[in-house]
């Protein structure tokens, strides 16, 4: 059995706006094995990002709260301090975000970015975090490292100013790295070779890591898991090949048909899932798909179905009442 390095139970963020609360995060249930990849797949607003950031304690407080239980490496993490938080960020956990441009400091160069962990956290010399900072760029994939090292985020490429983000994450080697849609301002071929980076680095490191991401077209070649979320809940999770070749819950299931393929028709239209994600400070009594899903029965409007086993399988669960036992599989009756 592999270890566990995180496990998150129950893990509820609530935000109070002037129109009431968001429940932007209900109860979601995970884990992630060490030196495993885990993949967080739904559309904008399903509460991914927000389980992210609450894993590294970035989630304001107020006007969030935050409740539940995140166990990593031993810790609770919301348990912890905002010092002994300081010390978890960066040395134990690294975050690659969304945006590197509004994420790095544009009046400090590269190098001083990269070094700046370094030095809090493994108490290095200048010269040594340096040799490790060029020793990082040169890892990612970076050319001319050793003068790469001295410019600013400016003056590199998109795609270079995330590699760069990868390196700072990376730096004190974590056993965590958290990627929140680390490839979405990207064009499609440097997408690729981000991609490549951070699976590259987790084979030669041991890294687990865990990405955030709506598209489910670029973990295939990344993850081991899937967790697919939909309106601030956890509805389906399996291993890769689970999700992508046995999809149970509707929602997968309509995500997987709008993603395009290569063996797809020239004149075969992608097939989107109509209406809208339920209003999150009135969340609905039922499964928050019901009223977009072609499958609803009359449980799904007033009960919630929980997570429910997909066979003998251990890894793959479906929160859909057509996973329960009880539900009979569609018949044609021949006449």
């Amino acid at each position: 059995m592999m270890e566990r390095l995180l496990e998150v139970k129950d893990l509820r963020v609530d935000f109070k706006v002037r129109g009431g609360i968001v429940q932007a995060v209900r109860g979601v249930n995970f884990h992630v094995n060490k030196g495993e990849a885990v993949a967080i797949v739904g559309e904008s607003g399903c509460g991914k990002s927000v389980t992210a950031q609450s894993l590294m304690r970035l989630v304001p407080s107020p006007p969030a709260k935050t409740t539940g239980s995140i166990q990593f490496a031993g810790k609770d993490i919301l348990k912890l301090t905002d010092r002994q938080m300081e010390d978890v960020r960066g040395k134990e956990m690294g975050m690659i975000f969304q945006d590197p441009m509004t994420s790095l400091n544009p009046t400090l160069t590269i190098g001083r970015q990269i070094t700046e962990g370094l030095v809090k956290h493994q108490g290095l010399s200048n010269e040594k975090a340096r040799a490790r900072a060029i020793e990082m760029l040169e890892l990612v994939g970076i050319p001319n490292p050793a003068s790469r090292v001295n410019q600013y985020p400016h003056q590199f490429s998109g795609g270079m100013r995330q590699r760069a983000m990868i390196a700072i994450a990376l730096a004190c080697n974590p056993s965590l790295l958290i990627a929140d849609e680390p490839t979405t301002a990207l064009d499609v071929t440097i997408q690729a070779q981000i991609m490549r980076v951070m699976k590259d680095l987790q084979q030669k490191l041991g890294t687990s890591i865990i990405l955030i991401t709506h598209d489910l077209g670029v973990v295939a070649d990344v993850c081991d898991r899937v967790i697919v979320m939909y309106a601030g809940k956890v509805v389906e999770t399996g291993t890769k090949w689970e999700i992508f070749k046995n999809p149970k819950h509707p929602y997968t299931k309509g995500l997987l048909r709008s993603v395009p393929r290569l063996d797809q028709k020239k004149d075969e239209p992608l097939v989107p899932i109509y209406g809208m994600p339920p209003d999150l400070i009135k969340p609905p009594v039922g499964c928050s798909f019901c009223a977009r899903c072609d499958e609803a029965m009359r449980v799904c409007v007033d009960n919630d179905p929980e997570l429910l086993k997909v066979g003998d399988s251990e890894s793959h669960a479906s929160a859909c009442w057509m996973a329960h036992p009880y539900a009979q599989p569609k018949r044609e009756v021949s006449l």
